[in-house]
């Protein structure tokens, strides 16, 4: 029998793989492209999930030596700037791939012989940290032009809209978070509470194009996914442009959901309550089933009979991002969810297509500021009593 480390060892080897394979499916020359201007460029991510794991596992777990300490510090972290703060850094201000290249395979030559001297924990956060990036790379390569990069064509959607309807949530108990001794989570993620969420109806399925457009000529702007063309409207799939698939979520920000919610006379559900709408719900179109969204009908309902609450895009809350009772930073990684607890970022739950399989526990929060428009987050409405 396998030991936890080592089967551990084994998923951050298929992580790997998932991250390699997104930068397959690049033109070489994209990897200087910035994509989404709020964000780095795309060679920061070859190194970043590399120097990531370099960084967290060699100073907390096995005192190694650094052997390229100014890229341990240049690709160490991100950037969320406000819109309209894009950084302006030059091509030529970054290494050349093949240097960026070889740093990334000597951390892993170097990592890998000594990961079962790395503490359970650490590993657990090394494999999400990567797969959260395994997400986070797609949205941005979504953002390249067609011909920057490869993949399948996708799939047309209906063109008939969906009734969407309001189903009965029953008052009782929603319960978040999660139990310490029961495996791994991020600090957010803790303790294990319960809420008392009085009764209210949620729409059946998550907010469609098709109804999304009828928000948009009555005046709203077009989400970022979609094109414009005279009177007709499409979608910007991830390696190709579809008649706009009226059947789809709409994948839109949480300033753009509020809006919608508003004319629509209804609101956002709060974390609590789709919490309680989502008993038995099961997984559809997540962890890395499809490069797009589905039919909003698409798998079984939860036991209240509400559609794709795990899957097929994230969703938008009203609950802003904020610490449960008992929250403990990582001390490894202090700012992890406690940078953020700034009142400007909404939670998110359920999942993306592009959404590993480990986020789908019930627990993960995700989040977001409210303006973000490149993330594959959709909604739903309540109707509160």
């Amino acid at each position: 029998m396998r030991c936890p480390a080592a089967e551990l060892s084994i998923e951050i080897g298929r992580a790997r793989a998932q991250t390699d394979a997104l930068f397959a499916l690049l033109d070489p020359a994209a990897l200087y492209d910035r994509p989404v201007p709020e964000r780095h460029r795309l060679i920061f991510y070859l190194g970043h999930v590399e120097a990531f794991d370099w960084n967290l596992l060699s100073q907390h777990a096995l005192s190694k030596s650094p052997f390229h300490p100014s890229f341990d510090k240049l690709f160490a972290f991100g950037i969320d700037p406000e819109p309209g703060r894009a950084p302006a850094d030059l091509p030529s201000d970054w290494p050349r791939e093949d240097e960026v290249r070889n740093y990334a395979a000597r951390v892993r030559s170097e990592l890998d012989g000594s990961l079962d001297r790395v503490p359970e924990q650490l590993l657990h956060v090394a494999l999400e940290h990567r797969l959260m990036h395994a997400e986070t790379l797609a949205y941005l390569i979504h953002n390249l032009p067609f011909d920057k990069k490869r993949g399948p064509a996708p799939a047309a959607g209906a063109t008939a809209p969906v009734e969407n309807s309001f189903v009965e949530i029953p008052a009782g108990a929603a319960t978040l978070g999660r139990p310490r001794e029961n495996g791994f989570g991020w600090d957010n993620e803790f303790e294990l509470h319960a809420v008392k969420v009085p009764a209210f109806r949620m729409s059946r399925y998550k907010i469609t194009n098709g109804e999304y457009l009828d928000y948009v000529r009555a005046g709203a702007p077009a989400p970022h996914f979609w094109t414009r063309r005279g009177d007709e409207f499409f979608l910007r799939a991830m390696f190709g442009e579809i008649p706009l698939p009226l059947d789809w979520p709409v994948w839109v920000t949480h300033a753009e959901a509020y809006g919608y919610a508003q004319f629509r006379g209804a609101e956002l559900p709060t974390e609590e309550q789709f919490h309680r709408a989502s008993a038995g719900a099961a997984p559809v179109n997540a962890a890395f089933e499809n490069w797009d969204p589905v039919s909003v009908r698409a798998g079984r309902p939860s036991d209240y009979g509400v559609y794709q609450l795990i899957g097929n895009g994230w969703e938008w809350t009203s609950t802003v991002f904020a610490p449960f009772p008992g929250f403990q930073a990582f001390p490894f990684y202090p700012g992890y969810s406690a940078d953020f607890f700034d009142g400007r970022h909404f939670v998110m739950k359920g999942a993306s297509p592009r959404t590993a399989a480990c986020f789908l526990r019930s627990s993960f929060r995700n989040w977001f500021r409210p303006d973000y428009p490149y993330v594959y987050a959709g909604f739903r409405l309540v109707e509160n009593r």
